[in-house]
């Protein structure tokens, strides 16, 4: 994958108060994370010891056999690995626990612990380091809590724990986090939660590794924690084993979201940044752990709660503008399709939530050239359903009168046949809301908008467009957490709207503009692509060839043709189609990305960007 990078955190078997022993435990790890493609590589607090050493840290014997393993160490490790571990370091009259950063045949710099949790035994040998101002060894090799180790354009930190003050690392692109703290119950939990918020507010990639095997079964109890974050989520995690975590992840993309999310970056000027003749290894990506469907929260019981509260953000927003301008009605064109149901759910949610009737919503189905009978009975059966008052308006004879005035042939089947189509129904919707005092609610999805898959001054338009920061490939995940709460009232038939609800999730996507079959996905390509490629674009400012990569890496079983033309109309569309956007109605930015002209996503709609 094009700038991703490959870490390792591992877990070695520790031989308490045997350095060469646990040399020996380090560099079979060592080779494992090389073999596995890892270019930067994290072991635990004091692993050149054991943590648990006690008073035996401030023997000379202990401290002789350290820097003699250190030594060795750094002599055979793995070519072109950054390689991280703890050990004491006894220098200016203190003994300091430290995290070593090496490389093969140098040792870059020590990193010492600022300070020890309360009641922290290890204060007993250990001094900490906000009480000293020693900047480098005698032998000249860095010391100190302002260092930062660049690797290749990757700018890595060293700390231990999980530091509270995230701000600190925003210069880093990568936060290697060294510990020995004893598990108990709950903390694992409490270390999870913290490395995630660590890695979301830093924004940087976190790797976590505290001692384990080994250590101590005397009052403290090691699990070896390992625990590997991005963007506020653990990739990667493992307990009570000894062995090595991976994580792929891209410096470009930690830069590209600080940028986007106006995360300021540190304010110290003074990081001492320690050159390495490392070159970064590009890894594959597969231990990104990156979404196909990244819109969708992968666990069921996330999806349905992120569900909801996309309801809850549409029908709020929604009641918020119907009282704005007194709307007496809410009027929409119902199809059949997945973007006018979702509509129409919310507004019979929020004629439930606020004790309005439900003949409030008026829903009106317009039945043309291209209509089929399953959108059609679909689309009588949720209105029924949900109690709104249903009216048909066929557009065929208007059309057909337009055409005579346009002088348009109704055998060519062109733009201009669809597009009629599309801009009498808007135009009808918009005179039957005015006649109701109703505010018209609009249809159209994210996927549509960030394409412009609509007709200017069509659909494209509305009063207040409620669906268009939801992605096409959520909806169908929206509709059934509407369905859910729907159900709960006893004017809607929960096995009916069950039902209506699964055929119109399972029929294919089409605009119904022409006679016949005519599949959306067949001309576009498939949404769940689009939305990808939509996300990693936005969020990350990804590339045409890094998009491709991606959809290499997750949307595999895809044909390779079927990829690229759907990625070519992607990297097309996104661009030439901002002057729909640009004069697009209100609505909800119920998620992280939004198009909206007004901040979501501000382009001119002359730009003449190849992506």
């Amino acid at each position: 994958m094009t700038g991703f990078i490959r870490v390792a955190a591992l877990t070695p078997e520790v031989t308490l108060a045997n350095p060469l022993a646990n040399v020996t435990s380090l560099l079979k790890l060592a080779e494992k994370a090389r073999f596995d493609g890892a270019t930067i590589v994290l072991a635990p607090e004091l692993s050149l010891t054991g943590a648990t050493c006690g008073d035996l840290f401030l023997t000379q014997s202990l401290q002789t056999q350290t820097q003699q393993a250190l030594r060795e160490l750094c002599e055979n490790l793995p070519a072109n690995q950054l390689f991280v571990c703890g050990a004491p370091l006894f220098v200016g009259g203190r003994l300091f626990d430290c995290a070593v950063v090496l490389e093969r045949g140098r040792v870059l710099g020590y990193v010492p612990r600022a300070a020890f949790p309360h009641g922290e035994t290890r204060l007993r040998a250990f001094s900490p380091a906000h009480a000293t101002t020693l900047t480098a060894l005698p032998d000249g090799t860095p010391f100190g809590m302002d260092l930062r180790f660049a690797v290749g354009n990757l700018r890595a930190a060293v700390t231990f724990g999980t530091p509270s003050d995230a701000t600190v690392y925003r210069d880093a692109h990568l936060l290697l986090c060294l510990d020995a703290t004893p598990e108990g119950t709950g903390r694992a939990e409490v270390r999870r939660d913290a490395l995630k918020v660590l890695s979301r507010t830093a924004g940087c990639a976190c790797v976590y590794a505290s001692a384990g095997e080994g250590e101590s079964s005397t009052d403290g109890i090691y699990s070896g924690h390992r625990l590997l974050a991005w963007e506020g989520s653990v990739r990667a995690e493992a307990r009570w084993e000894v062995g090595t975590s991976l994580l792929d992840f891209s410096p470009a993309w930690v830069e590209a979201r600080r940028m986007r999310d106006g995360l300021p970056c540190s304010t110290r000027e003074q990081w001492r940044v320690i050159a390495t003749n490392i070159l970064p290894t590009e890894s594959d990506g597969r231990y990104a752990k990156l979404r196909a469907t990244p819109f969708i929260p992968s666990a069921p019981e996330a999806c349905a709660a992120r569900c909801t509260e996309i309801l809850d953000l549409q029908i709020n927003a929604l009641w918020r503008r119907v009282k704005q301008i007194n709307a007496k009605r809410l009027v929409l064109g119902l199809s059949g399709g997945l973007d006018s149901t979702l509509a129409l759910v919310v507004c019979a949610e929020l004629c439930r939530r606020k004790n309005l009737p439900s003949e409030t919503v008026l829903a009106v189905t317009m039945p043309g050239f291209g209509t089929s009978d399953r959108t059609y009975t679909n689309a009588c059966t949720l209105a029924k359903t949900l109690g709104a008052e249903l009216r048909e308006v066929p557009i065929a004879p208007c059309v057909e009168q337009h055409f005579k005035d346009i002088g348009q042939d109704p055998q060519t089947h062109d733009v201009t046949y669809e597009n009629a189509q599309a801009r009498a129904r808007t135009w009808l919707l918009m005179d039957i809301a005015n006649k109701t005092g109703g505010l018209l609610v609009g249809t159209g999805d994210l996927s549509e908008i960030a394409l412009g898959w609509s007709t200017y001054n069509g659909d494209h338009m509305s009063m207040y467009s409620v669906n268009c920061s939801v992605p096409k490939t959520l909806i169908p995940h929206c509709l059934d957490a509407a369905a859910k709460s729907l159900s709960s009232s006893d004017a809607v038939a929960a096995d009916t709207l069950s039902a209506v609800l699964k055929d119109i999730c399972d029929t294919p996507v089409s605009p119904e503009l022409v006679p016949g079959v005519q599949h959306t996905e067949s001309i576009v390509g498939r949404y769940e692509l689009h939305d990808c490629f939509l996300w990693y674009f936005l969020r990350y400012g990804c590339d045409r060839a890094q998009l491709a990569a991606l959809a290499a890496l997750l949307h595999g079983d895809i044909p390779e043709a079927e990829r690229t033309r759907t990625l070519d109309i992607f990297c097309r569309r996104v661009i030439t189609q901002q002057f729909k956007r640009s004069c697009s109605p209100d609505g909800p930015a119920v998620g992280g990305i939004a198009l909206s002209p007004r901040g979501g996503w501000m382009l001119p709609s002359d730009a003449n960007l190849t992506l």
